[in-house]
């Protein structure tokens, strides 16, 4: 596949998955716009609950996980990914998958923010975050990076039994970046539930248009 065919399906690819996703948000999203932008008791009282297990040693574990899920880990993550797909393997639809959801991803999520303009947690346990709260951009992209690396590991490896211990080990993962959010006081619980549902809706409408184009262009 030649270079500039490559980068016509990335952009295909985003700009109709983007569309197809806005078409379906849109429906809701002004009539639960304004709710959401104030937290719930229950969010309130998840941090109380928490307040138990806060101690130093849970709060360096947390920080560590919470890193997995920042941009700073992200960012070199997908470029070996795509480097290995594209220069050691010579997979390029694995690496379309990769590229697209990543940046889709980072676009919706900065999308959403802005249009529900919730506020962070006023006493984040550590230290304040930047940006704005709702959904959770950890969620997101947790789900859409160690969900599609989930999804090539099984259209990889053939022992079941690796299979399984990775799903598990990675969905682990996911929740436990989810939770560090939320142990950190950085999001509402309600942001992370909210980033988890999106993160799942997103990679899975990608994955299915990608790879319907896979097919279309293959049968070409």
């Amino acid at each position: 596949m030649k270079a500039g065919e490559l980068t016509t399906l990335i952009i295909a690819e985003v700009l109709l998955t983007l569309a197809v996703f806005s078409a379906i948000i849109a429906l809701i999203i002004f009539s639960i716009r304004k709710p959401i932008r104030k937290h719930k008791p229950t969010d309130i009282l998840i941090f109380e609950k928490l307040k138990p297990v806060i101690n130093t040693r849970n709060n360096k574990i947390m920080l560590f996980i919470t890193f997995l899920g920042k941009h700073q880990f992200l960012i070199p993550a997908n470029l070996i990914l795509i480097f290995y797909f594209v220069v050691v393997t010579k997979q390029n639809w694995f690496s379309i998958r990769v590229i697209t959801i990543a940046i889709s991803s980072l676009v919706l999520m900065l999308l959403l923010k802005q249009l529900f303009q919730r506020k962070r947690p006023l006493s984040p346990l550590l230290r304040a975050a930047k940006g704005l709260s709702f959904p959770s951009g950890h969620a997101i992209m947790a789900v859409t990076f160690y969900g599609l690396l989930l999804y090539i590991l099984l259209h990889t490896i053939e022992i079941d039994w690796l299979k399984y211990l990775l799903t598990g080990l990675l969905v682990l993962l996911i929740v436990l970046i989810g939770f560090s959010r939320v142990y950190l006081r950085v999001h509402y619980a309600s942001d992370v539930l909210a980033g988890f549902i999106i993160g799942l809706f997103w990679l899975t409408i990608s994955l299915s248009v990608l790879n319907s184009l896979e097919h279309y262009v293959k049968s070409k």
